[in-house]
């Protein structure tokens, strides 16, 4: 019987079927071939033995957060308590680019903002529009509704940013918890124990255990470079075709950056991406 895992829980994968849902362990042979079933793959299971037995071919998946075949990621993204995390930000979009995903940046708690913190953060979001991201607000509920149906969509980002709080918006009968920043750490207290597909608004939709630190697992510095848009699409109009946009000259980029149409964070954060100076 074919499926969709919507949730694991202790190596406990719940499948949804046409049938109804399962509750299914996976074949001991996954251990030993070094497979782990995720969140959002779809499966064929023995519905008498409660055992995930196939896993079909994924189009795309993360390591973390672990979801499979995804089509978009919403990257929740609080812009105080806490406040704004350019470099978190930079490196989610980055990985998601480089796993050919779509990403759109949903902005949490701008009611908090004063008038000159608005104006900078504005700044900073009509940025990313224009190097082609959509930028939402988390109380722009019917655009996000939208942007989600009949989508597989992960909502990812910072902890305590507001992801389940953005969900019991889209869906009030979540109910989904949520807690308060942690005023020692500045971030928010980890709520969601497991990733878990919700049915909303015609899409399924991940609520993700929120981190606090990311990695470039299987990406070389090219990709990092080619995965950042405007480091990539300015690439042809460097000196060198292979540059780094570091210390070559006539490099594009710099000019770029130096006329003020580059945003100084994206740099900075590039640079610490790869390793630069």
């Amino acid at each position: 019987m074919e499926g969709i895992i919507i949730k694991n829980q202790s190596n406990d994968y719940t499948v949804r079927t046409k049938k109804g849902i399962y509750i299914c362990k996976p074949r001991g042979k996954f251990r030993q071939d070094g497979i782990t079933p995720l969140v959002g793959d779809y499966v064929d299971i023995d519905d008498l033995n409660l055992l995930v037995r196939e896993i079909k071919p994924r189009k795309n998946f993360l390591i973390r957060p672990q979801v499979a075949n995804i089509d978009l990621v919403i990257v929740v993204t609080s812009v105080k308590n806490p406040d704004f995390d350019s470099y978190l930000l930079d490196k989610l979009l980055t990985i998601i680019s480089y796993n050919n995903i779509e990403a759109v940046i949903c902005l949490t708690k701008t009611d908090l903002l004063d008038d000159s913190e608005r104006e900078k953060i504005n700044t900073i979001t009509s940025y990313y529009q224009k190097i082609g991201y959509e930028v939402l607000l988390n109380t722009d509920i019917n655009n996000i509704k939208k942007t989600i149906a009949n989508k597989t969509v992960v909502i990812a980002g910072q902890s305590g940013a507001g992801k389940s709080s953005l969900l019991n918006r889209l869906d009030k009968n979540l109910n989904l918890q949520t807690n308060e920043i942690s005023q020692s750490l500045g971030r928010g207290k980890h709520t969601t124990r497991c990733v878990t597909l919700y049915e909303i608004a015609s899409g399924l939709v991940a609520d993700t255990p929120g981190f606090s630190s990311v990695d470039f697992r299987g990406m070389t510095k090219l990709d990092i470079r080619d995965n950042m848009k405007e480091m990539f699409d300015n690439l042809d109009k460097c000196k060198y075709r292979d540059c780094m946009h570091l210390k070559e000259d006539n490099c594009e980029v710099k000019k770029l950056l130096e006329q003020g149409q580059i945003l100084a964070s994206r740099y900075e954060n590039y640079k610490a991406f790869i390793g630069g100076k």
